[in-house]
């Protein structure tokens, strides 16, 4: 009876070793389980705003990411921006899905052809006025006196899908049968319309298309800088760079984010930063003035047979 007894706490004694001897969160799938899931902590997404930078990146992205913060605050929800150097990589970024909403320009919204569908949110107004101009700027001490002086010349485009920048000076020479390579002696890219005119006022360009609305911040910000180079010339407006936003964003967000934008000048501090990069505040977008400019990029890759 005793040697009964023994071998009994014998083994009950090995199966309380055993037990102790598993590891934290071990499951022996030889017994039933509770079936019911841990609750998960919801996974919100954060709302992905993307921009390039026509003008000195450092100051524009601080200015931009006051904006992404007060959308945040608004939207009760993350969200982050995003910064790329040039228009062809925002339009990448927009393309495959990568971003939901997208500062973009007159000519890279033209030339966009992505796969992601993307929609007109808002532009931009300034002074009154939704339109700028393309200003072609020569140095204040330059011989060229007429436009027709530029073949031959160095010049500078800001980025390939900029409008003012680069479009719409490449269409005009379609329109007349040449190109940049055989109108020009040299053009270099610059990927900012403040580094354009200051490759302009320091001779390392004959001539360069900037934003008329840039041109003008800079005769306010920088006389020193805006006193070398003048304005050869001033072509036909165009409206202001669009607010893009991907089109399979919901509805209801869309329409949140319409609200946001259109009433963001009424925060005074946000008001001020926005002046900074050119920007009084957003209104709903000109879909038929964008549509025209769509029509001419198209035009010009045919003239181009591209």
């Amino acid at each position: 009876m005793k040697r009964v007894l023994s071998l009994i706490v014998l083994v009950m004694l090995s199966l309380f070793c055993a037990a102790c001897a598993r590891p934290q969160g071990y499951i022996d799938f030889t017994q039933p389980q509770d079936t019911h899931p841990a609750a998960e902590e919801p996974d919100t997404k954060p709302l992905r705003i993307a921009f390039a930078s026509v003008m000195s990146p450092k100051e524009t992205r601080q200015v931009y990411q006051q904006i992404v913060n007060y959308i945040s605050q608004q939207e009760n929800r993350p969200a982050i921006l995003i910064q790329r150097r040039t228009y062809e990589e925002l339009n990448t970024l927009l393309a495959n899905g990568d971003a939901d909403v997208a500062f973009s320009s007159t000519g890279a919204y033209a030339a966009y052809q992505g796969h992601e569908p993307i929609e007109l949110l808002a532009m931009t107004e300034t002074n009154g006025s939704s339109y700028y101009q393309t200003y072609i700027i020569t140095a204040a001490d330059s011989d060229i006196t007429d436009k027709h002086q530029l073949q031959g010349r160095v010049f500078a485009f800001t980025d390939p899908l900029s409008y003012s920048g680069c479009l719409a000076i490449t269409f005009r020479l379609a329109q007349q049968g040449t190109t940049p390579e055989q109108f020009f002696k040299r053009f270099f890219f610059t990927h900012g319309h403040d580094k354009s005119i200051w490759a302009v006022a320091n001779h390392l360009a004959d001539a360069a298309g900037v934003d008329s609305q840039i041109y003008e911040l800079i005769e306010q910000t920088n006389p020193q800088l805006a006193r070398q180079v003048r304005v050869l010339e001033k072509m036909p407006e165009a409206p202001t760079g669009p607010i893009v936003v991907r089109s399979s964003l919901d509805s209801e967000e869309k329409a949140s984010l319409r609200r946001i934008f259109y009433t963001m000048h009424e925060n005074p501090d946000l008001s001020r930063s926005m002046k900074t990069i050119v920007i009084d505040r957003f209104v709903a977008p000109d879909t038929a003035a964008y549509e025209q400019f769509k029509r001419q990029y198209a035009e010009q890759r045919r003239l181009a047979g591209t």
